[in-house]
């Protein structure tokens, strides 16, 4: 967590001034009324709520001193019921037990904030959901331990009204969690806090990969904030050499951008790693299969970021794959040279090798690239497209890539037939006359399944009374 900028608590503390000097404010203190706080929620809520997604949208390690301070009695809890949904979420969960990995200090620390809010009897209308899956995704002792913590007997039975059986059950705790955080899709609220100890790293680094990757794929970031804490964390002789550094520092090097002396840092980072760390090669490459199977997926500018990391001199073989992606991005899959290339380089390593899945994966998402951008009337150029599938076929030798090639096209041919729904003509019949002469020989469909496809649906007769 890192201390909230001078300017954005200047922001807030303006905001809570003029929301205490308001009319609505006075007025609702007078008469007590519920629409009253529905009318200072509509005034104000909107402002913090803007505030909060700047915050978040270009210094996200500030977001909790930001909300530390929304919690005070000057903004009349106006934001808490957000907060707590963003507190609720953003604690990282197993997916084995579908529970917290460890206990949520700033969730309770909101939920105290709401309870000894003086507006609670209005603003507990508007928590339950998020009490019930906050306290389902925690352990039973740290929710008694909570509840215990609160003297007013009725601010205990209404929490205990909050536990539910029915999250008891794994299943329904992952489908109620589900549920609830699709109201937050679009929201933006996750933070993390950087590891500056071998064992900080042990019980923070897995929440830190999963807050990178989402701030890689999150439109219209700023991550400018992250650079120095990301270069210190890879610089951190303490932590080198685990698996953990390697991938976070993986995340920065290849998807962030930085300047050239942060470029000549990496450097000597990775080439101090490649030479001295065990294992170094397989984690890099296990790792950059996980980004292929769960994004971000790596292109052109991550291969050739990691390209110009790497020391030629070091002896391993990432500049050799590297080398070969370039190829791949300059000359293209259709190139023969890339081809002959890539069958000497894959050959030299087994099947299944993590280094073998990658460039399976690499060219995989090639082609996923240019046929996900097609649209139906885009058609003779899928067909383009697939003139290149067998030599790949040829070259690796499996089903799993043959599978996946084989969803992305019939993923592309339903959207087409969808479109073309009239059976006569030309464009219909092209596909279904292409589908039938290729889909079986690459394993795609089965005769059976190809007659189907194209089949028509009976309609059902009409009954009589």
């Amino acid at each position: 967590m890192q201390a909230l900028d001078p300017k954005y608590l200047e922001r807030a503390q303006a905001i809570a001034t003029q929301l205490q000097n308001s009319d609505i404010l006075a007025q609702y203190l007078e008469e007590e009324e519920e629409e009253l706080y529905q009318a200072l929620r509509d005034a104000f809520e909107p402002q913090l709520a803007e505030l909060h997604a700047e915050v978040a949208m270009h210094h996200p390690l500030q977001l909790i001193a930001l909300e530390r301070e929304l919690l005070k009695e000057e903004y009349e809890g106006v934001f808490l019921p957000r907060l707590l949904g963003y507190a609720v979420l953003r604690g990282e969960i197993s997916p084995d037990t579908v529970m917290y990995t460890r206990p949520q200090e700033h969730l309770k620390n909101v939920l105290e904030a709401i309870v000894n809010s003086a507006n609670f009897d209005i603003l507990k209308k508007r928590i339950g959901q998020s009490i019930q899956i906050g306290f389902a995704l925690s352990s039973q002792i740290w929710v008694t331990n909570l509840i215990n913590s609160f003297a007013n007997p009725k601010v205990r039975k209404y929490l205990e009204m909050q536990k539910t059986d029915r999250y008891r059950d794994i299943r329904s705790r992952r489908l109620g969690l589900h549920r609830y955080a699709r109201q937050f899709a679009n929201a933006n609220y996750l933070t993390a806090d950087f590891p500056q100890t071998l064992n900080e790293l042990k019980l923070l680094g897995s929440n830190l990969k999963n807050f990178l990757r989402y701030r890689i794929q999150l439109d219209g970031a700023d991550n400018s904030s992250l650079i120095a804490p990301l270069l210190a964390l890879a610089e951190n002789k303490e932590l080198q050499g685990t698996p953990e550094h390697l991938q976070i520092s993986m995340l920065f090097a290849l998807f962030f951008d930085y300047d050239d002396k942060v470029k000549k840092a990496l450097q000597k980072v990775f080439t101090k790693l490649r030479k001295d760390m065990p294992g170094f090669e397989e984690i890099w490459f296990d790792f950059l299969r996980e980004l292929y199977l769960e994004k971000p997926v790596p292109g052109q500018v991550q291969d050739q970021r990691a390209a110009a990391l790497l020391d030629p001199k070091v002896e391993d073989e990432l500049p050799a794959y590297y080398e070969l992606m370039l190829k791949l991005h300059k000359n293209g899959y259709t190139d023969t040279g890339f081809q002959k290339d890539l069958q000497e380089f894959y050959d030299r390593h087994e099947g299944l090798s993590p280094i073998n899945e990658c460039l399976r994966y690499a060219v995989l998402a090639r082609f996923k690239d240019e046929i996900e951008k097609l649209e139906p009337r885009d058609y003779p150029q899928f067909f383009e497209i697939s003139r290149h599938f067998t030599p790949y076929m040829e070259i690796f030798v499996n089903e799993r890539f043959n599978h996946l090639l084989g969803e992305t096209s019939m993923k592309f041919v339903k959207k087409c037939l969808k479109t073309f729904t009239d059976k006569r003509s030309k464009d219909y019949q092209d596909i279904k006359k292409f589908v039938s002469a290729q889909f079986e020989d690459w394993g795609f469909l089965n005769k059976k399944q190809i007659v189907e496809l194209f089949k028509t649906p009976r309609k059902r007769k009409k009954t009589t009374a």
